[in-house]
């Protein structure tokens, strides 16, 4: 490639550091620091607690993904219950899940060679190690976003819309998860990448990502987001996994939506509104659960799920000798 075809780094705009969401302590010493920034709503929507630069755009990663469904719906894919939640998902890759999107890719009448995110292995370590002992491979059904996909495939099919370039930002299918993003997040796209799965990725602020989720929990049940909201509340296990947070806090505390993304982002909407989004600066994905359940507890969440998500522990030989802690 020559040299002048070579686009220039664009600086970071996040120039004040970040404060610090979290503690690494092993032994009584403070050995790391995750820093981040991190956004609470009230009912009404107006900002509560803003830790770091909220207004900056950042990349949500899957927590976009109930907007993604929400745009195939509004395309006129009907989907419901489970398949609507696993078109929600970042799924672990189990049995089920693997067996619903087989499941959808026939009632669809679509091929599995259609699907565009990349072969990968179960995003749930446990059942990682039970897929590869059973002599499996990577596959694009395990792959985690492979419920997303095939609702996006399904909805081309409807509308007749090209499906071999269903991931191209400019596609109608695309185009209309743009607006549904903007829509709920009430605010525009700042930047347009590429998602680990291949799916174009909509930056926004956390602030916009926590009022995207508040207008999905409030949303009109008939609505493509009261609809998409209610599957997802209504079929945590598929959004995640049975090991998985987001799964524990929809099931234990009812009317919740709750999504993690990829580089350590988190958004949650409570059934009255109530909202949060944060990002972990480093993509630290170790400190999501220490700093949402402190972010829980700052939004008056009173549950045993919270002390079982913020759960954290740093090891040391075959014992437990620190944890990781919210540090504000």
């Amino acid at each position: 490639m020559p040299a002048s075809a070579v686009t220039p780094p664009v600086p970071s705009p996040r120039d004040p550091v970040p404060p610090v969401l979290a503690e690494v302590v092993r032994s009584g010493f403070v050995e790391g620091r995750h820093r981040g920034s991190l956004v609470l709503l009230d009912a009404d929507g107006a900002v509560e607690l803003a830790l770091g630069d909220v207004t900056q755009p950042v990349f949500p990663r899957s927590s976009n993904k109930p907007m993604q469904a929400a745009g195939v719906l509004r395309a006129g894919l009907d989907l419901s219950g489970e398949r609507l939640a696993l078109a929600a998902a970042s799924h672990s890759g189990e049995p089920f899940h693997r067996d619903l999107v087989h499941k959808m890719l026939d009632e669809q009448g679509l091929d599995e060679a259609l699907l565009q995110c990349p072969p990968d292995l179960p995003l749930d370590a446990e059942e990682r190690e039970t897929y590869l002992a059973s002599g499996e491979v990577r596959s694009r059904v395990t792959m985690n976003c492979s419920g997303k996909h095939t609702a996006m495939l399904a909805a081309c099919a409807l509308r007749e819309w090209p499906q071999d370039s269903y991931l191209d930002p400019a596609h109608p299918l695309q185009r209309l998860i743009h607006e549904v993003v903007e829509d709920a997040a009430g605010e525009k796209v700042a930047a347009v990448g590429t998602d680990g799965c291949g799916a174009p990725l909509l930056a926004i602020s956390l602030t916009g990502l926590a009022r995207a989720y508040r207008t999905f929990a409030l949303a009109d049940p008939a609505s493509a987001e009261g609809r998409v909201a209610t599957a997802m509340r209504t079929h945590p296990e598929y959004v995640a996994g049975t090991r998985r947070p987001d799964t524990w806090l929809m099931r234990a505390v009812p009317g919740t939506l709750s999504k993690m993304g990829a580089e350590a982002v988190q958004a949650v909407a409570l059934p009255d509104g109530r909202s949060l989004a944060f990002k972990v600066e480093d993509g630290g994905g170790r400190a999501l659960g220490p700093v949402l359940a402190r972010a829980l507890r700052l939004m008056g969440v009173e549950s045993p799920v919270v002390e079982r998500i913020g759960r954290a522990p740093v090891s040391g030989g075959a014992g437990v000798v620190g944890e990781i802690r919210a540090a504000f």
